[in-house]
This record gives C-alpha cells, structure tokens and sequence, in this order.
C-alpha cells in the first residue's frame, strides 16, 4: 500500500500540488470576532487579507479539534496502512501535539507517524512535498521518514513585510523583538530558527527587500526547489521569481499564497522565499 502524506495549511502547499502529490491538507482554524473560519475552505486568502486591513477586530487562530485529524486519519486508513504527518513547528503551533495525540483515538488499525518540521510556511511545504515525491518513486514509511528528517536542515526561510505589529500583538515575535522601537520606517526580514522567528535583516524599502531576498537565494551552490510566496503583493513576487529566473527556473518555482493563519501573525504584505538545497 502506498504511503499516505497529511500536512497542515500553514506548509502553504496548494490545493492544485496538493491534489498532483496525493498531499491530505489539515485546516487550521481563523477567528474574526464570533466568525471562525476554516483556512483556504471558508475564508480563500484574498478574502482573508481584505477582512484583515478592514476590520477592526484582530484575527486570532486556533488548532482544529481532535475529531478532524482523528476523521483524516480513519479515512486514510481505509486506503492505506502507513500515514505520514508533516506539522508546522511546535513552537508556533500546537498541530504537532494534536497530530499525536488523536493517533490513540483513531478507530482503524494504521502505523501513523507525526514529524514536527520546526518550519512553516513553504519551507515546510517544500519539506512536504519531497516526501509526497518520494512516495510516488515507491518509497515506504521508514524511508520517507528518513528523507523527511535529512531535508528538514536543508531547507531555510526568509520573510520581509512592513510592520512587526501584527507579530507582536499575536505572540508570535520571538527574537524579533529586537527589532523593535527602532525609529526608522523598516521593513523587516526573518527566518525560522529552531522552531520560532529570528530577525536577519531591516531593508528601508521594497526594492531593498527583494535584493536582499535575491541574494540569500542566489548564496546556494544547489537548488533542489524553491517557493515564492506573497499574501497580497503579486508584482513583488513576479519580480523575484523573473530576477532568479538565471539562478533556478522560474517555471521550476512553486508560487503560494501565504496562509490566512501566518497571514494573521505578519499582516498582508508579507513576501517570502524558501529554499531547499545546499550552500
């Protein structure tokens, strides 16, 4: 039986991949004052990012319940008997622990492994759907466990938007912190570090932004893949992906929409670059 490989929605891995790979893409939960949301099922991330900059009321997130991994599961389990769950970092999330504890509650008889990325965003998608990739070459659980686990330190993440205030409102600043109370008008530019955000870079404009994003690119000797993403600055992504197009493929690079539940966390004009490959 082949192997059957869950991830959350906040790997940003598409519906149209997800659907190509045989990728199970879990929910998270986002809440507009009473509203709750299922991300990317009822609320797309255009609708997302117009609620965000026009309503007064902050967006929270939620882990879903129980019962939707356990139903995942179960449903997977009439098909297969080893599952594979790839989770957002446990540090900004409580999916990892979700993902574990709902194997015990599963009704069907199925070996089911939780891998916790310490990432998100494409930088865990990319992690996702080597593994999805390496199912379909005929790889079985322990191997793409493997696999998993080896790319999980080959893969980084920057991310630049204009503001820390979404971040520090939500919890979610980490080291960034020290980037705050600077006088200046910056936007800044962080990576995913043992699980949670840390501050790299201040640029003082877009253009500044997309070079720095260029370069950290353009540092590594091997791309296996690359991912763009932005939540509502399309331009911006179509530029960094046609300034890279000597250094990697453009029509090689996976394009997404940063999530609703990131997008809560880091507001809507946030654009991102992952990588997967070696130095």
């Amino acid at each position: 039986m082949t192997v059957k490989i869950v991830t959350d929605s906040v790997s940003d891995v598409t519906p149209q991949v997800a659907k190509e790979l045989g990728i199970t893409l879990i929910p998270l939960n986002v809440r507009f004052g009473e509203e709750i949301y299922r991300d990317g099922i009822d609320l797309t991330s255009d609708q997302f990012y117009n609620k965000l900059t026009h309503s007064k009321t902050l967006p929270t997130t939620a882990v879903p319940p129980l019962s939707t991994f356990i139903e995942v599961y179960d449903k997977l389990a009439e098909e297969t008997n080893e599952i594979l769950v790839i989770t957002v970092s446990h540090k900004l999330s409580g999916i990892y622990e979700a993902a574990l504890q709902a194997i015990e509650l599963m009704k069907r008889k199925c070996r089911v492994e939780v891998v916790d990325s310490i990432l998100g965003c494409m930088a865990e998608g990319l992690i996702v759907i080597a593994a999805a990739k390496a199912v379909k070459a005929g790889a079985k659980l322990d191997e793409v466990v493997d696999i998993t686990r080896n790319n999980i330190p080959r893969v980084d993440i920057r991310f630049a938007f204009d503001t820390l205030d979404y971040l520090k409102k939500g919890g979610r600043i980490g080291r960034a912190e020290a980037f705050l109370g600077s006088i200046l008008k910056v936007s800044p530019i962080l990576t995913l570090k043992e699980g949670e955000a840390y501050p790299v870079a201040r640029e003082r404009s877009r253009a500044k932004v997309i070079e720095d994003l260029h370069n950290f690119a353009t540092s590594y000797s091997h791309i296996e893949a690359m991912a763009i993403e932005d939540a509502t600055t399309p331009d911006d992504a179509e530029i960094l992906a046609e300034r890279l197009g000597a250094k990697f493929p453009k029509e090689r690079i996976y394009r997404s929409k940063v999530s609703p539940v990131v997008g809560t966390h880091v507001g809507p004009h946030v654009l991102a670059i992952s990588v997967l490959g070696e130095k």
